[in-house]
């Protein structure tokens, strides 16, 4: 992949203070332009085994340069992970599946799909802005007006989700798109750390810290506080003239 950015990228996972198993995924291809995170859900193995089949589809899948061809190849990746899910559900005769976020960068645009509740964040000359909308009833419920933002934080229903890969053939991943400028600053996360840490305790950190030391302090600040689920981030950096670094 050809750019006139240059990505300085991080990327850790935990399996947290109280599972045993770490239901999380991420990709970090930086060559590519392509990162990812992913959260299991089905119980242990099955809710590790969805989100590495998505992590292996877009491993394998081969991007092209222009933003339009990579997106459509990032997509075509979730949705045969989508269909080998969906097969496994229904030969354990369990539902099992997915949150998925995915990030494509090409020159100065990016695109983002996702399905589910782990996030996308931008940080711009300093303001922290979340790109994704969580894919949960409880956002529902606010997008309807029956829930404050503030209502919703930490409410009970938080976990369930109305939107994930593999729970049923016909996959509905939601676009954005917007520009890439030097500076700016991504984030994708699992809901394992944004249950535990808040908004403006992430954009310090991450305003403030190198990619890795900011990687690495977001996840110890979610274990400190008790981190309840498995807790993954993939933080990406772009500048014109920072060295790449590679994970």
């Amino acid at each position: 992949m050809r750019s006139s950015l240059r990505f300085e990228q991080a990327s850790q996972t935990d399996v947290g203070c109280v599972r045993t198993n770490n239901e999380d995924a991420y990709l970090a291809r930086q060559d590519a332009g392509l990162w990812a995170v992913a959260d299991g859900m089905g119980g242990h193995a099955r809710g590790s085994w969805a989100s590495s089949q998505i992590a292996a589809a877009l491993n394998a899948a081969q991007l092209p340069d222009d933003l339009e061809g990579a997106v459509a190849a990032a997509e075509a990746a979730v949705e045969q992970a989508n269909a080998t899910i969906c097969q496994g559900g229904q030969a354990a005769g369990k539902v099992i599946g997915s949150t998925v976020t995915v990030l494509v960068v090409r020159e100065h645009n990016y695109a983002v799909l996702w399905a589910g509740d782990s996030r996308m964040y931008r940080i711009r000359d300093g303001a922290l802005r979340r790109i994704t909308d969580d894919h949960s009833e409880v956002e529902q419920m606010v997008a309807r007006g029956l829930l404050t933002r503030e209502e919703a934080e930490g409410h009970p229903l938080a976990h369930m989700l109305s939107r994930a890969v593999g729970v049923r053939p016909d996959l509905m991943l939601d676009r954005r798109f917007g520009d890439v400028r030097a500076g700016d600053i991504f984030l994708l996360c699992s809901d394992g750390l944004t249950r535990m840490v808040a908004d403006p305790e992430i954009v310090a950190l991450l305003r403030d810290d190198a990619p890795r030391r900011a990687a690495a302090a977001l996840v110890e600040l979610a274990l400190a506080r008790g981190a309840a689920d498995n807790v993954t981030v993939v933080v990406v950096a772009c500048d014109e003239t920072t060295q790449v670094v590679r994970d």
